[in-house]
């Protein structure tokens, strides 16, 4: 309890009046939108994610890098745009994750990007598959200000989480989180805060207690479990997990299963976040994994254009009309209580 205290009050610390003021700038707007059926925003998104890279050194069945299934381009964020973008949304900005798809510590200047957010009073997360922090990156892990890190285990013995994590080596995740967690102490650092997020699926979910005693062995100071999402679930998967609570999909009893959740009207991440991939595409959230629906470039457009643009004001309109006509929503849980 008193980890996941020191967690909320770092958060907290990075609140200026003016991220506080935009705050209740971007909720005032949805409140009104919602209300009214109109689009509107008067603020700038509270949280962004952006991405370091595509690449990644895991197969993983469900995701795209894994899968190397993207009809998007592969490659790395260049310093200047991520700076650049940065300069624009820093004093606004309260929640920055590195992390879309790939693994972030492909990039060869990851902890500098880090740093340069965290030098900004920008709360930054992660999140990784662990199989790169050796000795010295976990070090500059730390050293960086990176406020929380998320480490994706989904197994605690190697047969279950190379089920999911193909190709990688659960032992590489243990040592690289052990990594981290002498670097805390040997720095008297309270950051990062580190999470074990473990994808709940078919194959690993007799390991739920197992893997929150490792944890604590190992001095990770929160386990969060994440539900799984299936691309082609309409007549089951392998994956769909038998315990229902874990699950995003309800088993219709005739060999067909349907997402859980009612496809509602709204949505809160269209008007506090949005995604940048690495070549500056700003896409509406973490579901278009593909940048289908791209709302406008980085590299030819300041961020304000491509906020309070048309485009993006007509997707907004479009989700408060009717969601279902938006493919990525409909296997989307966004505002569900799915999620453990």
């Amino acid at each position: 309890m008193a980890i996941h205290l020191a967690d909320g009050l770092n958060f907290l610390s990075k609140l200026t009046p003016l991220r506080a003021l935009n705050a209740l700038q971007v909720v005032g707007s949805y409140v009104y939108s919602k209300l009214t059926g109109r689009a509107r925003h008067w603020g700038y998104p509270l949280s962004i994610s952006l991405e370091p890279t595509t690449s990644c050194n895991l197969r993983c069945p469900e995701c795209p890098s894994g899968l190397r299934s993207f009809s998007r381009p592969t490659g790395m964020l260049q310093n200047e745009l991520f700076k650049d973008t940065i300069d624009q949304l820093h004093q606004r900005l309260l929640y920055l994750i590195f992390y879309f798809q790939g693994e972030p510590y492909l990039h060869k200047s990851f902890l500098e990007l880090v740093k340069y957010a965290s030098d900004k009073g920008i709360y930054t997360a992660t999140s990784t598959n662990a199989h790169f922090l050796d000795d010295e990156t976990a070090r500059k892990t730390v050293e960086s200000g990176l406020d929380r890190l998320i480490v994706s285990i989904d197994g605690t013995t190697q047969e279950t989480y190379a089920a999911y994590r193909v190709g990688g080596k659960l032992e590489k995740v243990l040592e690289g989180t052990r990594n981290v967690v002498k670097w805390k102490k040997e720095l008297k650092s309270k950051t990062p805060h580190i999470m074990f997020q473990f994808l709940v699926v078919r194959p690993n979910e007799h390991q739920l207690d197992d893997v929150k005693k490792l944890a604590e062995e190992l001095g990770v100071d929160e386990v969060v479990f994440k539900t799984a999402q299936i691309y082609d679930y309409a007549q089951g998967s392998p994956l769909i997990p038998t315990i229902d609570y874990y699950s995003r999909y309800r088993n219709n009893g005739d060999g067909s299963y349907s997402v859980k959740n009612k496809l509602l009207n709204h949505c809160w991440k269209m008007w506090h976040s949005c995604v940048i991939t690495w070549d500056g595409l700003v896409v509406p959230c973490c579901f278009d994994k593909d940048a289908e629906y791209r709302q406008g470039d980085l590299q030819q457009q300041d961020f304000t254009q491509v906020w309070r643009g048309d485009k993006y004001n007509k997707f907004r309109q479009t989700v408060l009309r009717s969601r279902s006509e938006i493919e990525m929503c409909r296997n989307c849980t966004e505002g569900t209580k799915v999620w453990a």
